[in-house]
């Protein structure tokens, strides 16, 4: 299986580094790749930029009416999205060309099977049978504002949550492996939902697959590169990792592993659009069609 992708790119107000993850997005060497923007509600040159790419034939720019948040951005995303496989990145992401080829290539990888020695019953599986993988992560790189590069190869973070104790070599607290570029078959969307309305989606979602049981597998190379600004979420004050309202949402996210330990039940985060209004769509060709109606059709009651 040759699985189609999707790349969205949730941005706002990112215009001067938007061109250079369109460009990234759309050099991928997977040849079944669809690169969909969704503006959230941008005031500087956005527009500008996505109406550059409009007659692209694998390129969709969806502008939001309003600014919902990232988390939100990417469940409109993943509405629009037709394809087997999604992946998320950021305006500041810049993949390695290879990329995306290479997570397809497991994601569509029909020979994967349960080694029995592993304890598969905990995940509700059984030995010696095919596994689809939920989603494919790689390792990579980090740029900070002053110039250093960190590498991000710390796979033993993903369950940081689960088991702290675990993670006393880890260095700088959220040293892990970048979930949010991870390639996600579209079936755990199906089965668990989408993202949670909060700033720490990527961490939420990250435990969900883990707790959910979703075959996971990490490509030990660097094919991504992270650019932080001081206008990422993670840098400004009121978003950064000391920030009151990241802290009371990472609560969030502690309880949920909480419940979980004692339950061992698994919320689902159905997507809800209800309040996320579409103004445009370069491309419509390329997306859901019921969905952009569904969308659009509010933005026309509004006005």
């Amino acid at each position: 299986m040759n699985p189609s992708v999707t790349i969205v790119i949730p941005t706002y107000n990112r215009a001067q580094m938007l061109p250079q993850a369109i460009e990234a997005a759309l050099g991928q060497s997977h040849p079944l790749t669809t690169v969909l923007v969704v503006d959230d509600g941008s005031t500087d040159a956005s527009a500008d930029v996505i109406a550059r790419y409009a007659d692209h034939p694998r390129f969709a720019g969806v502008r939001l009416a309003a600014n919902v948040g990232t988390a939100q951005a990417k469940n409109v995303g993943i509405a629009l999205s037709t394809t087997d496989a999604i992946t998320f990145h950021d305006s500041d992401d810049v993949p390695h060309r290879d990329k995306v080829m290479r997570q397809a290539r497991v994601i569509g990888n029909e020979t994967i099977g349960a080694h029995p020695c592993l304890n598969w019953k905990l995940t509700g599986r059984e030995p010696d049978t095919q596994v689809q993988v939920g989603g494919v992560l790689t390792h990579h790189e980090l740029i900070l504002p002053d110039g250093e590069r960190v590498e991000i190869r710390r796979t033993l973070s993903l369950v940081d949550d689960f088991f702290p104790n675990l993670q006393m070599s880890a260095g700088v607290p959220g040293d892990w492996t970048h979930v949010n570029s991870g390639l996600f078959h579209r079936s755990v969307f199906d089965r668990l939902g989408g993202f949670s309305d909060c700033i720490e989606e990527d961490r939420e979602f990250r435990n969900r697959l883990i707790m959910a049981g979703e075959v996971l597998w990490v490509i030990p190379d660097i094919l991504l590169t992270k650019i932080e600004t001081p206008d990422s979420l993670t840098m400004q004050g009121d978003t950064d990792y000391d920030s009151s309202r990241r802290v009371a949402d990472r609560k969030r996210v502690w309880d949920a592993v909480s419940r979980w330990f004692a339950t061992r039940e698994v919320e689902t985060v159905p997507i809800d659009l209800s309040m996320v209004r579409i103004r445009s769509c370069s491309n419509p060709a390329l997306v859901d069609r019921g969905a952009l109606a569904q969308l659009s059709a509010r933005a026309e009651q509004v006005a």
